[in-house]
């Protein structure tokens, strides 16, 4: 809870720092209600929908409202989804009042001494260092392989934890061993002709949690003909800690990748999660304020693309993929079609294996309800927006839901646990199902 005192200071920071002509350019149409999972899922509370935060920013930017707790809680409901914007015929750039917005309120509170401990822990601790994300990835694969699991979930010691981190805990993946994550490789040719020079974003969670998958991502990178350069000095994009109120820190993080990137003369810099590839296509915007960075993080974003999208240009769905029996349907990610623009590329990849049906899912395009570290800190209503989700899952009776990012990934596998279908049902990604299919001889 805020003091007064912090509440004086969030109001004058939200009138220096807000953009006053973006919060103008609401006309309230409610064009973005009905794409808005919290507006629907709370019963149509005005106050949890875009154009509801929006007006609730306003009126502290105009001293009308206390940024008090009812404030924080609006911000904090959304999932970030930025399914508003595509819609918004004002072109409200929604994503980054809510950026801008948290960093003020975070900034400018007092946390409590765990909550400030945690933070600190993952800001700063451990998602700038990728040496200590491999470590802690190989400790969760001792974790697993030892036996250690089944024990601990056999014990009831899972029963302490809500059901959601309960149920996360047995849809992790199988994690790579520590010399798996310290052998990774920065340059790879192409399989037969060259056609493209790309750099790989390999990512904090992408290259240690899904190592399997960006590995996958390499393959077939190679096999659409691609020379591979991995820069060494990346880092994590810095999207948890843009969407979580510590905008300093991301723009540390951005300008380091900035750098590690412009040593390479690279076709393109390929991203195969759509959350870190909206915040990195995002970095002209989020160094706006910083002359001597803003054109090299525009240089940067404009040589962005999904791995998806560099797939078709170079006409992989062309080749001879094929499946066993099944249906398919795919979720969207919310940042993949929302920011990056990417929508038809996924599906027409899907739509290419042989022997597969592709089944449209309702909906494909609203939010699973992961949103980073959202159905950890908002769970009960990442749960009833999994739990709509998993209705129109089934209504495809598919076989196979394909993702294109890790949190959703996630969510969508622990939608299927929730609803007892792991023996009928699997969640895979996008590029690991798209190996599947070229090595299915």
């Amino acid at each position: 809870m805020t003091t007064m005192h912090e509440q004086q200071k969030i109001k004058e920071e939200f009138q220096s720092r807000m953009d006053q002509n973006e919060l103008l350019n609401c006309m309230r149409c409610g064009f973005c209600l009905p794409t808005c999972p919290t507006y629907i899922e709370s019963g149509y509370q005005e106050s949890h929908s875009p154009r509801g935060r929006i007006a609730l920013m306003k009126a502290v930017v105009d001293g009308l409202i206390e940024p008090d707790e009812d404030f924080e809680k609006s911000l904090n409901m959304c999932l970030g989804c930025r399914a508003c914007e595509p819609v918004c015929p004002s072109g409200v750039n929604y994503g980054h009042l809510l950026e801008e917005a948290r960093d003020i309120v975070n900034q400018n509170k007092k946390h409590s001494l765990p909550v400030r401990t945690v933070r600190k822990t993952v800001f700063e601790g451990l998602f700038p260092h990728q040496n200590r994300m491999r470590t802690l990835t190989g400790l969760l694969g001792v974790y697993q392989r030892s036996g250690m699991q089944k024990v601990v979930q056999k014990s009831g010691l899972m029963k302490f934890l809500p059901d959601s981190l309960a149920t996360m805990e047995r849809v992790l993946p199988e994690a790579p061993t520590l010399k798996e994550l310290k052998t990774r490789p920065y340059h790879l040719k192409p399989i037969g002709v060259q056609k493209k020079k790309v750099s790989f974003f390999t990512g904090c969670l992408m290259d240690t949690m899904f190592m399997k998958t960006n590995d996958a991502t390499m393959k077939l990178l190679q096999l659409a003909g691609c020379e591979i350069v991995i820069p060494k000095s990346q880092i994590c994009c810095g999207a948890l800690h843009g969407h979580s109120g510590e905008k300093k820190k991301a723009k540390e993080l951005a300008k380091q990748n900035i750098a590690a990137f412009e040593e390479i003369e690279a076709d393109y810099i390929i991203t195969n999660a759509g959350g870190c590839g909206a915040f990195l296509i995002d970095y002209g915007h989020l160094l706006n304020d910083e002359p001597e960075w803003v054109d090299r993080a525009k240089a940067f974003s404009g040589k962005l693309k999904d791995i998806t999208s560099v797939l078709v240009e170079l006409e992989f769905h062309k080749k001879e993929l094929s499946l066993s029996k099944q249906v398919i349907t795919y979720q969207d990610s919310c940042h993949l079609r929302n920011v990056m623009k990417t929508s038809s590329e996924p599906r027409k990849l899907l739509q290419a294996i042989g022997g597969a049906t592709y089944m449209e899912m309702q909906n494909a395009d609203s939010c699973c309800g992961s949103a980073g570290i959202y159905n950890i800190v908002e769970s009960e209503m990442s749960m009833k927006i999994l739990d709509s989700k998993m209705k129109n899952v089934k209504s495809t009776q598919a076989k196979t839901i394909v993702t294109a990012n890790p949190g959703c990934l996630l969510q969508m596998k622990l939608g299927i646990e929730r609803e007892g279908l792991s023996d009928k049902m699997r969640a895979v990604h996008i590029v690991d199902l798209l190996l599947e299919a070229v090595e299915n001889k």
